[in-house]
């Protein structure tokens, strides 16, 4: 017989209610039907020779690499000790890094015009070493992913449709390739360059070989660190990958790295649970997809929805996973524009009532984190528009550190301004190494003002449970602050 366990809590008064009000209209909001997810079906290929009858996204230009973090000590504080099952064998942070991928870059041969350009990660490269963290860590060697690795995320005509070069392709088939490459059809930029569509640039030469590289980087760091052989890692890694589906690539992505990490961990080592946290500004469309019906996986997103206007237009918090992963899948879906943008206080209230409950409750082996940085202050409203502190970013990351034994891996997603990536990758990688955090004493106070109940992540691990009902009552007397009294039920399954 199941057990019902009630809980119920008053939503304090907020004088702000659309930031830290929408938190828990986000939250709270009736979840009685839980709909099915269907499969993203997008035609990111476009038209042949075509202008893009649309722009999906207008991105605005990255400004210089220049530090508002405080110099990191030298030598840096030890790493704490975290209690570990099996202690990792060494506990050097890693990074991995492969100058290759700076050649994917669009045939226009200008730079300035894209907002997803090799500078990204040259410049985070080159800010770890200028901040002296770069010689505090150890490199791991960088491989391709192979097609094998790649199909256990992506269909077997999207591997070889993107993932093989004009040398690969002479190995292959004939018929079989030539019948895949006539599917691929190509979109003109407006800078004269070729893309799969108006955001994501194709070079026949070099595309290919960087998003395997991408993936390789990310999927070896995280068997080592799964394994025990390292403690943590930061993979430095362009194209991003999260927004690539099944078949199709999307907004910058091929190949979906970190899912395709998850993937490998599953099929070649005994790693029962694994946690991916999201948090670029836009909806891992093609992660959340990869995972949607997996117990084992649970994914959650901190992204700007905006009632489905942003893109890429996924992310509902109603897509909580399907069949036995029903219940598996979180979406935090920030609506309401940026008025006013969303900040530290909303993120870290997000982390403190949700993510960390929810990852605390399902006890990962591993956490892999979907690293996009375009929610750091510096970004323009098409891209993102929010109001984060790269600092936050540090925090947050040694709030993960708390799960699975510090088994930690980051892979860098989005994020085109070029001082707030660097800003953000540096604070993380900085946290990674064990150092202090000195920040957002104010955001924490008011998270635990308006978070203050011992009890209160049991209410909020529900969306964990593989059943989880809720009520809400609305106060009419007070639409604009929209205080709730919810009453949520969970049935103890065992």
């Amino acid at each position: 017989m199941g057990v019902w366990l009630l809980y119920s809590v008053m939503v304090p008064y907020l004088m702000y209610p659309h930031s830290l009000c929408s938190v828990w209209l986000l939250l709270l909001e009736p979840q009685r039907q839980v709909i099915q997810r269907s499969g993203l079906q997008l035609d990111s290929l476009g038209m042949p020779v075509l202008m893009w009858p649309h722009q999906p996204l207008v991105r605005t230009q990255s400004s210089p690499a220049y530090t508002s973090l405080p110099p990191p000590p030298h030598p840096p504080p030890a790493v704490p000790s975290l209690s570990l099952s099996s202690p990792p064998a060494d506990t050097k942070l890693r990074l991995v890094y492969d100058s290759q991928m700076q050649k994917h870059q669009c045939t226009c041969g200008d730079n300035s015009l894209h907002y997803e350009h090799p500078g990204r990660v040259q410049s985070i490269w080159s800010r770890l070493n200028e901040r002296g963290l770069r010689s505090q860590c150890e490199r791991i060697n960088s491989r391709k992913a192979t097609l094998k690795e790649l199909q256990s995320v992506h269909s077997e005509n999207h591997v070889l449709m993107y993932g093989s070069n004009p040398l690969h392709q002479l190995k292959l088939d004939n018929r079989k390739l030539a019948g895949i490459l006539s599917q691929r059809i190509f979109v003109m930029l407006p800078c004269g360059g070729v893309g799969v569509d108006i955001d994501t640039i194709w070079n026949e030469l070099h595309t290919s070989a960087a998003s395997r590289i991408a993936a390789g980087c990310v999927t070896d760091l995280a068997l080592k660190v799964a394994q025990g052989e390292l403690k943590n890692g930061f993979a430095v890694v362009r194209p991003p990958g999260h927004h690539a589906t099944h078949s199709s690539p999307l907004g910058f992505c091929f190949f979906n790295s970190v899912a395709i990490a998850a993937k490998q961990v599953q099929l070649k080592l005994n790693v029962s649970k694994i946690l991916i946290v999201d948090w670029d500004v836009h909806h891992g469309n093609g992660t959340q997809d990869a995972f949607y019906n997996d117990p084992n996986v649970l994914y959650i997103s901190l992204h700007r929805y905006d009632n489905g206007n942003f893109f890429p237009g996924s992310g509902h918090p109603s897509e909580v996973g399907a069949g036995a992963g029903e219940g598996f899948n979180v979406n935090v879906a920030w609506t309401g524009g940026l008025d006013p943008p969303m900040g530290d206080a909303e993120y870290l209230a997000a982390f403190r009532a949700v993510v960390m409950p929810i990852a605390h409750e399902f006890s990962p082996d591993l956490v892999l984190v979907s690293a996009g940085f375009d929610a750091v202050e510096g970004h323009s409203s098409p891209l993102g528009g929010y109001k984060v502190t790269a600092k936050c970013f540090g925090f947050l990351t040694r709030q993960l550190m708390s799960l699975a034994g510090g088994r930690v891996v980051l892979a860098l997603e989005g994020g085109h301004d070029l001082k707030a990536i660097c800003d953000a990758s540096e604070a993380c990688v900085s946290a990674l190494l064990g150092m202090e955090v000195r920040c957002l004493f104010l955001c924490l106070h008011i998270t635990y003002m308006y978070f203050p109940y011992p009890g209160m992540h049991i209410l909020f691990s529900a969306p964990c449970a593989k059943y989880a009902l809720s009520k809400t009552d609305l106060d009419e007397d007070k639409p604009d602050f929209k205080q709730r009294m919810p009453l949520f039920s969970r049935k103890d399954l065992t």
